[in-house]
C-alpha cells in the first residue's frame, strides 16, 4: 500500500517554502485539509491566495503552515516523484509496439511502457486511453488538461481489439468523443501497419477522427518501424515505395476535402512517406503550425526554412575549416543539399557527410533519433572526420549525454579521438556549428 504523503526532494532558494523552513526530506500530507492524489491536484491546490500547508518532518512532527500569496504563484517545492504519484504502465500488447523489438539486456527505463494521461499533457507522449477509467476522463476535463495526445491507430472497434491486443481497446476510442465534449483539445495519431489499418481502414479513421474537429486539432500518419528484433511477434512488412505513394494519396486527398469543409488539412503525413516516396517536402502552409514536429511531420521543412532564413542574413567569407557529420539514412540527403547551400558562400568550409546504418536495430531503421552509439563509433573509426564531428541532437534522450545503447558523448569522442559537437535540430544551430 502507497504511503501517504509525498516526499519533498528540494526547496527553492529565496522561495515561499525556504521562507516557511521546509526543507528536502519534508514530507507534504495535506493541502486546505484534502490529501494530494498527484501533481495536478497539488497545482489546482496551492494556486489560491491563501492555503494551508500540514508538512511531515522527518522525525514525525506535523507541521501547519499557513501562506498568504499571489494567485498562481508558486511556492517553490520540488518532489521525489515528478507526477507525486506511480507512473502507470502499459497493458496492451500492440503489434507494431517498438519497445516489444528491443533487444535483450539494454537499460531497464528502455522496457517501461508509459500510458499515462498526465504525462501526455506534461511530456507530450502518447496514450491509449486503454489505461484510463471515467473518473480519470473526469479530472482531465475538470482541470482542462490540454492537449491530451491519443495513439488511435484505427477507429475500427474490432481492428483495434486486434492491433492492440486487448479486448477493451475498441470501446476505449468512445471516451475521445467525452473527451470532445468536455472541450479538451487532442492530438490523434495512427502508426500505419500494411496490409492491416491501411488503404480502407485509413480511410475510414481519418473520416471518423473528423468528426471531432475542432477539438481533435489534428493525426499525424506515421509508418511502423520494424528492428530485426521481432521473433514470435505478429508478421508486418516494411512501406515500400509505391505504398507511400499511395498513402500519401489518401491522405492529400483528405486534405483537401477537410480544408474545404473545416479550414484545416487536419491529416498530416510524417516525412518518411515522402522520403520512402520520392516526392517533395510540402511547404510551410501545410503543416499548419508543426503541431506534430514530435511524430516527426514536419521536421524536414521547419529546419530547411530556418536554415534558408539564417542564411539569406550571412555575407559569407573564405574561412576554411574541415570537418564532418554523421546522422541517420533518411536525413542524409537533405543534410548533403544545405552543405552544398552554404558553400556558395562559405567556399572554403568543407564538411563531409557520413550515412550511418542502424546495425543494432536493422538497416529498416533509418532515422536519427534510434542511431546507437556502437554504430557510430564503429562505421567512422579511422575515417578522416577533420576538426570535428558534428551529431543531431536527437541521438539523445531528456538532456542527457547517453545514446540507446548506454554509449556516451564521451565513449564518441574517446572511440574515434576526435572532438565531437552536438547539433541542436534547427536550421540556425546547424549552420553556427558549422561555421563557428
Amino acid at each position: 500500500m502507497k504511503e501517504k504523503g509525498h516526499i519533498i526532494k528540494n526547496v527553492a532558494s529565496g522561495s515561499i517554502a525556504e521562507e516557511m523552513e521546509i526543507t528536502p526530506g519534508d514530507k507534504l500530507l495535506q493541502v486546505n485539509d484534502r490529501e494530494i492524489k498527484d501533481v495536478f491536484d497539488y497545482h489546482y491546490a496551492v494556486n489560491d491566495e491563501y492555503i494551508v500547508l500540514l508538512i511531515e518532518k522527518p522525525d514525525g512532527e506535523q507541521w501547519e503552515i499557513e501562506i498568504e500569496k499571489d494567485l498562481q504563484e508558486d511556492i517553490g517545492i520540488e518532489f521525489e516523484e515528478g507526477l507525486m504519484d506511480s507512473y502507470r504502465s502499459c497493458r496492451n500488447k500492440c503489434m507494431f509496439c517498438f519497445i516489444d523489438q528491443m533487444p535483450p539486456n539494454m537499460r531497464e527505463t528502455l522496457y517501461f511502457k508509459d500510458d499515462d494521461a498526465r504525462l501526455s499533457f506534461l511530456q507530450g507522449n502518447y496514450i491509449t486511453l486503454t489505461n484510463m477509467t471515467d473518473e480519470d476522463i473526469d479530472r482531465i476535463i475538470f482541470y482542462k488538461l490540454s492537449p491530451i495526445n491519443i495513439s488511435v491507430h484505427t477507429t475500427n472497434k474490432e481492428l483495434r481489439c486486434k492491433m492492440l491486443h486487448n479486448r477493451f481497446a475498441g470501446e476505449a476510442l468512445d471516451k475521445i468523443k467525452k473527451l470532445s465534449d468536455g472541450g479538451i483539445t487532442m492530438n490523434g495519431q495512427i502508426v500505419l501497419c500494411k496490409g492491416v489499418n491501411d488503404g480502407e481502414e485509413l480511410e475510414r479513421s481519418i473520416h471518423d477522427l473528423a468528426a471531432f474537429i475542432p477539438h481533435m486539432q489534428s493525426v499525424s500518419v506515421v509508418p511502423v518501424g520494424l528492428t530485426k528484433y521481432r521473433e514470435g511477434l505478429a508478421k508486418l512488412e516494411k512501406f515500400q515505395k509505391e505504398d507511400a505513394i499511395e498513402v500519401l494519396k489518401i491522405i492529400h486527398s483528405w486534405q483537401k476535402i477537410l480544408l474545404e469543409t473545416y479550414g484545416t488539412r487536419f491529416i498530416h503525413a510524417s516525412d518518411e512517406w515522402y522520403i520512402t516516396a520520392g516526392l517533395p517536402i510540402p511547404d510551410e502552409e501545410n503543416y499548419e503550425g508543426y503541431l506534430q514536429l514530435e511524430n516527426g511531420v514536419g521536421m524536414v521543412r521547419l529546419l530547411v526554412n530556418e536554415f534558408n532564413e539564417y542564411f539569406e542574413s550571412l555575407t559569407g567569407d573564405n574561412r576554411a575549416k574541415n570537418l564532418s557529420l554523421a546522422t541517420g539514412v533518411l536525413a542524409v540527403p537533405y543534410m548533403k543539399d544545405l552543405i552544398k547551400q552554404l558553400n556558395t558562400k562559405f567556399p572554403g568550409i568543407h564538411v563531409k557527410v557520413f550515412t550511418i546504418i542502424n546495425n543494432f536495430f536493422g538497416n529498416d531503421i533509418t532515422v536519427a533519433g534510434l542511431l546507437t552509439g556502437q554504430d557510430i563509433a564503429e562505421q567512422l573509426k579511422e575515417k578522416d572526420l577533420g576538426e570535428y564531428l558534428l551529431l543531431p541532437d536527437a541521438l539523445l534522450r531528456n538532456g542527457e549525454k547517453v545514446l540507446l545503447d548506454d554509449f556516451t558523448v564521451e565513449d564518441i569522442r574517446n572511440a574515434l579521438q576526435t572532438e565531437l559537437r552536438i547539433v541542436q535540430s534547427d536550421g540556425k544551430s546547424l549552420i553556427d556549428a558549422i561555421i563557428n
